[in-house]
């Protein structure tokens, strides 16, 4: 079969029903999972029992949204008892939503019966908190301090306080956590949420940080209803963050898609989606996920930022760079938006106006300028041909930070290419190489000073260090070959520079071809 797309044994053996399931196959493997959805759907109205296409299915059903094909091929794993444990999830989440009790008892027993057991008991807490919510925080009581759930039961009991209206013990708990996690604006904004449902807007106000201020009522929204809707929307979108990566990436899918279904204005949820998405390649649907994030919702500036990052990843380097300078060009442009303009500026070799964005991300962050975005000025500088202007803000970067070996490197490096005082570089470099003497470039550097300060044989050894630890490193083989000319071993100097022609592209091919043919031209 084409591509080898093995293919399940379908009821009638129809032709059609079967190029239907491949089609959709190599529609998978194609990131089209709009298209791969409607041919599962076919494949599965032809064999309405079949397991291998359930799967498929419902996989391909949650990436595109589509809730008819997820809840038809989960019955069918449900019936044949194969289903994989997160689909509990999807029926917690459903059972919760209708307000079926009998749904959420058997949901709830099948989470604590699998492999995320953990999860159990702080969503059985959600569950009761609108009842009983003295019941519900006993679900938290001889839970073990150190396991795989405690952080997440030491958050959900945090919440479930304020929600239980327990306000001023809420709020220490809550403040607790962001002392080990300042930036966590998920809990902020939930934790206001709760209060502003418990008559307490002005706790509220004080928990959230200055950017999300202003009218808390109006920032946080109404609380949805039933509760358990609320937490456990939440509860899932912070497990599913904590599941971001290509192999989990699926059970990410189902949280957050499950997450929506209970609170669909919580975009912190649609966020996690399309990080999830993005991650099994379903860019289109991810940034779709985006789109229905709106101006007026707290997570609008994280959404337009990772709009520029799915543009960058899916290869559309105009598109995002476009994104990107329009959100630096706002009146209320941040220092992480005018950095992310510079960054795709410098992927795009557009190398002074990078700098210019940098001197901008700098400027406005003023005295809270950290020393990488100093030294990303300089660099942007340095490419550009401008040196001179470069090396006060390398300088700057050093003195922010004296011990950044890789600013240590880079002013070291800079001035032994442009013509600075070689002893003064070879001290930066010393430095830089006894902070952190494994790394390649540094040693490369390093001996480069060694080398054109007229010391070949001290410079050789290290080059080899180095060579070896980075082979395709151009830069690093060329240097060895002139180090090896200089001390007369010319075969071996060939030989070094015939490795660095094969990683070099256009002048520096054609300088590297010059030194094989003739030797290295004084400099």
């Amino acid at each position: 079969m084409a591509a080898g797309l093995a293919a399940p044994a379908l009821a009638g053996g129809d032709p059609g029903d079967l190029a239907a399931y491949v089609r959709a196959r190599a529609a998978d493997a194609d990131g089209r999972g709009d298209r791969a959805a409607v041919d599962y759907a076919r494949a599965l109205d032809a064999a309405p029992g079949n397991v291998v296409i359930a799967i498929r299915a419902y996989r391909a059903g949650l990436q595109v949204g589509d809730e008819a094909l997820v809840a038809r091929s989960r019955a069918v794993l449900e019936s044949a008892d194969v289903e994989p444990g997160d689909t509990a999830l999807l029926a917690l989440a459903d059972a919760v939503r209708s307000g079926n009790n009998a749904a959420t008892q058997a949901a709830l027993g099948k989470i604590a019966a699998g492999p995320l057991d953990f999860v159990a008991p702080p969503l059985r807490a959600w569950t009761i908190v609108g009842t009983d919510p003295k019941r519900a925080l006993a679900q938290f009581d001889g839970l073990p301090r150190r396991s795989l759930g405690a952080r997440y039961n030491t958050e959900a009991r945090a919440l479930i306080t304020l929600a239980a209206g327990r306000k001023r013990d809420g709020v220490v708990a809550v403040e607790a956590l962001l002392v080990a996690e300042p930036d966590d604006r998920d809990l902020r904004l939930s934790a206001a949420q709760l209060l502003v449902a418990n008559d307490g807007a002005a706790e509220a106000q004080q928990l959230l940080r200055d950017k999300d201020r202003g009218d808390a009522t109006a920032r946080t929204g109404a609380v949805p209803q039933p509760i358990a809707a609320f937490g456990i929307a939440r509860f899932y979108t912070r497990l599913g963050a904590d599941l971001i990566d290509e192999d989990t990436a699926p059970l990410a899918i189902v949280l957050a898609r499950a997450a929506l279904k209970l609170d669909p204005r919580y975009d912190r949820a649609r966020l996690l989606l399309t990080r999830a998405l993005a991650g099994e390649g379903a860019l289109p649907a991810a940034l779709s996920a985006l789109d229905m994030i709106t101006p007026d919702s707290a997570w609008f500036a994280d959404a337009q930022a990772e709009r520029v990052a799915l543009l960058r990843r899916a290869g559309k380097t105009a598109d995002a760079l476009a994104a990107a300078t329009k959100l630096a060009e706002a009146p209320d442009a941040d220092v992480d938006a005018l950095r992310r303009e510079a960054d795709l500026l410098m992927t795009e070799a557009r190398y002074a106006d990078a700098a210019a964005a940098y001197r901008r991300a700098i400027a406005r962050a003023g005295d809270e300028a950290g020393w990488l975005l100093y030294l990303q000025a300089g660099s942007a500088l340095d490419r550009a041909g401008r040196w001179r202007e470069a090396r006060p803000l390398i300088e700057k970067s050093i003195a922010l930070a004296p011990d950044q070996p890789i600013a240590l490197n880079y002013l070291g490096y800079g001035a032994l290419e442009n013509g600075g005082d070689i002893a003064e570089a070879r001290k930066l470099l010393e430095r830089a190489a006894a902070l952190r003497p494994g790394d390649d470039s540094i040693l490369d550097s390093l001996a480069w000073s060694y080398l054109l300060g007229g010391d070949a044989p001290r410079a050789v050894p290290l080059l080899e260090r180095a060579a070896a630890g980075s082979p395709d490193n151009g830069t690093i083989s060329e240097h060895l070959g002139d180090a090896y000319w200089h001390v007369g071993r010319r075969f071996e100097a060939r030989y070094a520079w015939a490795a660095a022609k094969l990683l070099a592209k256009d002048d520096d091919a054609a300088r590297i071809a010059a030194k094989i043919a003739n030797g290295p031209v004084p400099r």
